[in-house]
Order: C-alpha cells, then sequence, then structure tokens
C-alpha cells in the first residue's frame, strides 16, 4: 500500500499544521494542531492516536514504553491510545496484528485518512478519519469498517480509548425516578464474569456511575445500552470528554451495549460501539466519537458526587 506522506510546514510545539515527527521510538507520526491542542498518531503501526493534550499540557492517554517503537510483530499489541476494533469481541478475528506501516491522505484543513494494510484474514479493509476543529479543542473520529470478502458478515465498529492511570471514569446516568409513577426501567447494565460489583473501585451513585483506575486493581467491565451518549475521564487536571450516539432502533453487541468500560491495574478503557451490521461485500459501516479536553482542574481526585461536581460541572455547563 502506497503511503501518501502529505506534510505540511515543519511545525513546532504549538504551530498549526500537519507535519510528520518521531515519536516514543516511532519515526513516522502525524502531529496535528490547530495552535490550542495536537494530536500524535503513528503511522508505523495501528493506526493509534497515541497523545491528545494542549499543548506543552498533560496527555490522558495511555501508552505502554514497553511497546514503544516496536514493528513488524506477528501477535497485536495493546500499545495504547486509541484504536478503531470490530465487535462482538473474537479471540482471534478482533485480536488481528495491526503491527504494518499506515497510508494516509489530508482531506483538507485538519482533516486526514488513516488506512492500514486490509485484514485479509477477516476480509476487512478498516478506515480512520480525524477532523481537529479550527480552533478549540474538538476533535471528530470516524471508525470505518469495508467489507472486502464475498461471504456477508455481521459485525459492529468498535472504538477503544485507552486511558492513563490514576484518574476516574465518569458515565452519567438519567434523571432518578419515581414509584409508582415511573414503572418500566431506563437502564439496562451488562456484566462480565470477572466484574465483583462490591469492588471498591465501583460508584454507582444517583447521577454518576464512577470508575476510579488503581495500579493494584485486578479485570473489571460494565456495559450499558446509554442513551446519553458521553462519558469522560479525570486525569492529571484535564477532563477528557467523548460523545457517541444511540440509536434506540438498531441492535447493538454484547446483549445491548453502546458503551463498555475496562480496567486493570495498568490502564482504563472508554469504548464506544456502532450497532451490529450485516455488510456485504464493498458495503462498509461507520461509526462516530466527538472529543473534548479540558484542563485547569487541579489535582484533585474526587471521593464523592458532591467533589466530582465541584471540579466538572463548569465543565459541562459549557459542553451541554
Amino acid at each position: 500500500m502506497k503511503t501518501d506522506l502529505i506534510c505540511e510546514p515543519s511545525a513546532k510545539n504549538s504551530t498549526a499544521g500537519i507535519d510528520i515527527v518521531p515519536f516514543n521510538g516511532w519515526q513516522n507520526n502525524l502531529r496535528m494542531s490547530n495552535g490550542t491542542v495536537e494530536l500524535i498518531v503513528t503511522l508505523d503501526v495501528g493506526p493509534r492516536i497515541l497523545s491528545y493534550k494542549k499543548s506543552g499540557g498533560f496527555n490522558p492517554f495511555k501508552i505502554f514504553e514497553d511497546q514503544s517503537g516496536t514493528v513488524g510483530d506477528a501477535v497485536w499489541r495493546n500499545r495504547g491510545g486509541h484504536r478503531l476494533w470490530i465487535a462482538p469481541e473474537h479471540p482471534v478475528e478482533t485480536y488481528f496484528p495491526d503491527n504494518a506501516p499506515v497510508a494516509w491522505e489530508k482531506l483538507g484543513g485538519l482533516h486526514v485518512r488513516l488506512t492500514p494494510l486490509p485484514e485479509a484474514s477477516n476480509g476487512l479493509q478498516k478506515q480512520m478519519d480525524i477532523r481537529l476543529d479550527p480552533t478549540g479543542t474538538g476533535v471528530t473520529v470516524v471508525h470505518r469498517v469495508i467489507r472486502l470478502g464475498s461471504s456477508p458478515v455481521y459485525l459492529a465498529p468498535w472504538a477503544l480509548t485507552v486511558l492513563t492511570t490514576g484518574g476516574v471514569a465518569v458515565v452519567p446516568q438519567p434523571e432518578m425516578g419515581q414509584h409508582p409513577r415511573d414503572l418500566l426501567p431506563n437502564r439496562s447494565l451488562v456484566l462480565w464474569p470477572y466484574t465483583d460489583l462490591s469492588d471498591k473501585r465501583w460508584h454507582f451513585g444517583r447521577k454518576y456511575f464512577l470508575l476510579r483506575q488503581n495500579v493494584s486493581g485486578t479485570p473489571t467491565k460494565i456495559g450499558l445500552a446509554h442513551q446519553i451518549g458521553w462519558c469522560g475521564y479525570l486525569v492529571g487536571g484535564v477532563f477528557f470528554l467523548k460523545r457517541y450516539p444511540w440509536n434506540p432502533l438498531a441492535t447493538y453487541p454484547d446483549n445491548g451495549c453502546n458503551f463498555e468500560m475496562f480496567s486493570n491495574g495498568k490502564m482504563l478503557e472508554l469504548e464506544s460501539l456502532g450497532p451490529l451490521t450485516h455488510l456485504h461485500k464493498n458495503q462498509s459501516v461507520e461509526h462516530v466519537e466527538q472529543w473534548e479536553l479540558h484542563d485547569r482542574l487541579g489535582s484533585l481526585n474526587p471521593n464523592s458526587e458532591e467533589q466530582l461536581e465541584q471540579l466538572i460541572g463548569p465543565v459541562l455547563e459549557r459542553a451541554f
């Protein structure tokens, strides 16, 4: 696959534009900046969005340093950052090794398309379109899966953001109802076999579900049919917020999940999923996330919903 190395004039620090820079052992990485916020996307493997931060600020994304700079591995590597997978999770098909160079093209302005090599064994082609807003911190990521094989498949695009240690994930809940006025359910919670709800990292509150990342934590995961359509991660004085759609007429993977959250001792993942879709040859499906980054929130790690509201309340008022 031809890699289209289109570069803007060399940019440094907060200079706006697109250029190719070394990063964490990989030599070919797109750096996209609008002067306020910058993204780093590796082209040597993946694709992975490895960094998303204000210029000179804190990157909330996890990077596995022991896997940095490696290429050509025979097996799948997490590496961290943001990636595109396919659901439902399968021990072979989902974990296709994405360890080869990635082609890219500029679509105009701060907008690029990333295309890895086709997944020959799966008969799939993945793509990731990334558009950085001209001002502010907004990012739109389009996750696309194209069917190459002749037989139809049934799958969903799955967008996973791997976040660094020591933070707390924030998942809003619908406004509390009343009995006997509200007789029908408005939430569903999906549990994985290794999830222990007595685990003290979890907080199931009136307004939010919270999951605190702990370096001594064992694997835990939940899924939701999340109609509210946003979640966030508070760490290092920054709040990473991402939005994702909910379609009430669609069928979602994993017993109806359009949102999932996983953590262990090394990371925390915020994951959104598109609807399950039958794809025939040359058909495609897309799933869109929108990101924002808010900083200068202080170092307080909230221990209650009240403390959390003090930190992110003003952010949410501006965002919604």
